[in-house]
């Protein structure tokens, strides 16, 4: 959708990333949009008002006891003179007042006086954003209806320290914006409007040795189908690719990892969410001890041994995690036993949906476009037709939308 004539409450929150709010509002305006900002005493320690104002065309407001701005209320015409509010960046101490109801300044207070749809772009370091606090927050204020952008994974600004924390870029929330108006827009809000969901998809590669490693035969066509479709229908997704050779989807925040423990690692980090879809093919094992460099041949020798360790059953802990999503689904990719296999796998990895398919290699599926599927669930086993990816992906996304709404 277009931006023009729509009025955007842009709350600036103090973090180094309060920087790349001066390229927003740029982009923003060069959609038409009116951005009226609100800096908090942090914010104006990075950026100054006089930036945003000249960028913003407008006044800034920055002081809950203004006699000018608030001799009409002022906090209260903010919250409810704009189309959206929008918090970017949105530090940990901002959320946590806004999950908590605290309003004392007068960015909290106008967020706890909106009406609008509130769309937050979190930054903060990568430990802050993963402590179980910042979590508990977040979890918090997806259930109260908050939209997020982000995190990004990257590097830090301070240098030295890499993980989930980076604000989304500029042009990522302005589409989050746009996304979020056009649902409003339709009358009915998409059927995950408002929820969190993280997707796995691909392999794992677990090195040997610098050259050489341990695979599965995945090539993520079905996850990343998954994690476009479930974005179709609204949900914020977090995709964790292992090594693939396809697009990233487009709309779909992705993180690529490697080895089953990184992408275990961001699989929590991404927590709180409503909606995990486990469809990776995640390696069982990984070399208990990868050699640094290259391991040679040597004429007459026998191949070194290569011991083996279990990696981490990734659905499994997210079944049984502490803040495990509303609707865990996984996935079983078996040879023989199909049916029995996708029941026990349900049982013991806490989930609440299994699709299994035979990947035999006469099938085909691994690495094809098109998959047969059975739903395995508590209710029994429901045997889809042979379809695309792509259809398997969308019939599964409206499948989780069902059985979300069946669980308010």
């Amino acid at each position: 959708m277009t931006l023009k004539d729509t009025r955007i409450l842009l709350i600036i929150s103090g973090g180094i990333a309060a920087y790349k709010s001066l390229d927003l509002i740029r982009r923003l305006r060069e959609r038409g949009a009116r951005v009226i900002p609100v800096m908090t005493a942090g914010a104006q320690q990075f950026v100054t008002p006089l930036a945003v104002g000249a960028l913003s065309s407008g006044h800034v407001f920055t002081d809950l006891f203004s006699r000018e701005d608030e001799q009409d209320v002022g906090h209260i015409r903010l919250a409810r003179d704009c189309d959206l509010v929008l918090v970017a960046p949105a530090t940990a101490d901002l959320m946590a007042k806004m999950a908590n109801g605290l309003a004392d300044d007068l960015a909290s207070t106008v967020l706890l006086a909106a009406d609008r749809p509130v769309l937050i772009a979190p930054a903060m370091n990568p430990k802050m954003w993963s402590h179980p606090a910042t979590l508990r927050n977040a979890e918090t204020l997806a259930g109260d209806g908050i939209r997020f952008v982000g995190p990004k994974a990257g590097e830090m600004a301070e240098g030295g320290e890499a993980g989930l924390g980076r604000m989304a870029e500029p042009l990522e929330i302005v589409a989050a914006v746009e996304g979020l108006l056009d649902a409003r827009a339709g009358g009915q809000p998409l059927p995950l409007s408002g929820r969190r969901a993280i997707v796995t998809s691909g392999p794992t590669h677990e090195p040997i040795d610098p050259v050489r490693y341990i695979a599965n035969r995945s090539s993520g066509k079905q996850g990343h189908a998954i994690a476009a479709a479930l974005a179709k229908l609204g949900a914020e997704v977090t995709l964790v690719s292992g090594p693939v050779e396809i697009a990233d989807p487009s709309g779909v925040r992705v993180v690529h990892v490697e080895r089953a423990e990184e992408m275990l690692d961001a699989v929590v980090a991404a927590l709180p969410a409503d909606i995990a879809v486990m469809v990776a093919a995640v390696a069982d094992w990984r070399v208990a001890a990868s050699a640094g460099e290259k391991i040679k041949k040597k004429p007459g020798e026998a191949p070194p041994p290569l011991q083996l360790a279990e990696n981490p059953d990734i659905l499994k802990t997210i079944g049984h995690h502490a803040a495990r999503p509303r609707l865990v689904v996984g996935f079983a990719a078996e040879t023989q036993n199909l049916e029995a296999n996708a029941r026990d796998k349900l049982k013991r990895k806490g989930a609440d949906l299994i699709v299994a398919n035979d990947v035999s290699p006469a099938t085909g599926i691994m690495g094809g476009d098109r998959n047969n599927v059975k739903i395995v669930s508590s209710d029994g086993i429901d045997a889809w037709p042979e379809l695309s990816k792509q259809e398997v992906a969308e019939r599964l996304a409206n499948l989780i939308a069902t059985r979300l709404t069946e669980l308010r």
